[in-house]
């Protein structure tokens, strides 16, 4: 819960949503992306939403010390500009989407 940093790029977690909610996005068709275990540096050029099928990930976004840990049953929202490092401890599976569409205006 701190959430003090500086920057208003944060990513959100909703944990295990209903599978009412999960066919509303229609997630099963999205497409599919995996990792191994190990760190990787990420820069999101759009917004992505993903949920996680397998997985263990603590996020750390540049410049903080701070993470945000997600997972199994995880629908996560990870907003555009954001550069961090996934810390990848679970091999992960997930279905992602990119939002390409609905922000176009600045804020």
């Amino acid at each position: 819960m701190a959430s003090d940093s500086n920057s208003n790029l944060r990513i959100t977690i909703e944990s295990n949503p209903p599978e009412s909610r999960l066919a509303e996005l229609n997630i099963k068709c999205w497409p599919k992306w995996g990792c191994s275990p190990g760190k990787y540096q990420l820069k999101f050029d759009a917004e992505e939403i993903c949920y996680l099928l397998k997985g263990k990930v603590k996020a750390y976004p540049k410049g903080s010390s701070e993470f945000v840990e997600f997972g199994v049953g995880d629908l996560v929202t990870i907003p555009k500009g954001l550069n961090c490092t996934w810390d990848v401890s679970v091999a992960v599976d997930k279905h992602y989407k990119f939002e390409s569409t609905s922000s176009s205006s600045s804020s």
